[in-house]
Parts: structure tokens; sequence; C-alpha cells
């Protein structure tokens, strides 16, 4: 059990049926009246974030939630195929709970599954991952102005923005977080 008075950044907690973790919290004390616990919490299933005020000594049970690595085997349709490294288990994900991010994952890349007493609700992908350039435009000398970029297609499907002296066939790191070029490999 934790109470609301012990909050701190990134416990997670059940209250109403659902697993809450705490992205900012507050602790008020008002010149009249009680004191009491200001936060913004996110639904760890869901993903929506509320901002709700707590009394400090109301008390909601921990929620553990697991994080674990597997590789990703391979896609079936609807259905994204993870090995367990220890096991050999192969597990089935949906894709209504994979993120936006896991379009720069590509085949035996390891990635952490997110569940909760047995339910997986959430992927987090690499950070950074290398991938090939498929397919781009040439880059010519002289049409550089400031950060001048251009579309390029990865080995995933995924479509980024470039610098212009990236060619096609180079290997180069890419933020899943943003989405963005990092730096050739």
């Amino acid at each position: 059990m934790v109470s609301a008075g012990d909050f701190r950044n990134g416990i997670t907690f059940e209250m109403e049926g659902n697993v809450y973790q705490i992205i900012e919290f507050q602790h008020v004390k008002p010149g009249k009246g009680a004191a009491f616990v200001r936060t913004k919490i996110r639904n760890v299933i869901a993903g929506s974030v509320v901002e709700r005020t707590f009394n400090p000594t109301e008390k909601f049970p921990t929620a553990y939630i697991e994080r674990k690595d597997m590789e990703y085997s391979y896609n079936d349709g609807d259905l994204y195929y993870f090995m367990d490294p220890e096991t050999y288990d192969m597990v089935p994900i949906g894709a209504d709970v994979l993120p936006d991010s896991f379009k720069f994952v590509k085949e035996n890349m390891t990635c952490k599954i997110l569940s909760y007493k047995g339910n997986v609700f959430g992927l987090e992908p690499p950070t950074f991952v290398t991938l090939e350039v498929t397919e781009t435009d040439p880059g010519f000398a002289g049409n550089t102005a400031t950060n001048a970029t251009k579309p390029a297609v990865l080995e995933t499907g995924a479509e980024i923005k470039v610098p212009l002296f990236i060619d096609q066939g180079e290997m180069i790191n890419v933020d899943t977080r943003t989405g963005e070029y990092m730096s050739r490999a």
C-alpha cells in the first residue's frame, strides 16, 4: 500500500480498477483548510493523463508493472510475435498495443514488453536503432540552405527526413522516440 502523502514521480498504483503512474506531484499546505496532494497521473493501460487531488491519508495498493526484454520475431496479419530469450516461448501481441515508434523495429531487435498481472498493455522499442536507407533522392551540391533535408524510406518501411548528404544504401542512426535522424552509423 502507498499513501498519497508518500507519492513520488514514477510510482504506480491501483485506483478504481485502473493502474496509474505519477508524472508530477505537489504537496500543498494552504493557509486555511487541510493539506492535499495535487498530482498529474497517467492511466498506464489506456495512456490518458488526468490531473487529480488527493487527501494525504488516502491509501492505494501498489501496482507492479513487469518490464521484460523480448526479441521481435515476425508478424502474421495483426499479430506480432515476440520471443522470450530465456524460455523461447512465443508471445503474440496485437497491433493495437504497439506504439507508433514500432515502425522502426526490424526482426530480431530486442524490445521491452510491459505487462500488468500477465496482461500485455504496451511495448517500448529500443531508444536508438541503426537502419539502412532503402530509398531516397540523390542530394546535389549547391542546394544546401541551412539544414536542408529530404525524405528517405528505411528498411522497415518507415519514412523520415535525412540530410542531403545521405545516399541510398547507407546505415543511419534513428531516435525512435522522435523519429529523427541522429547520425551516420
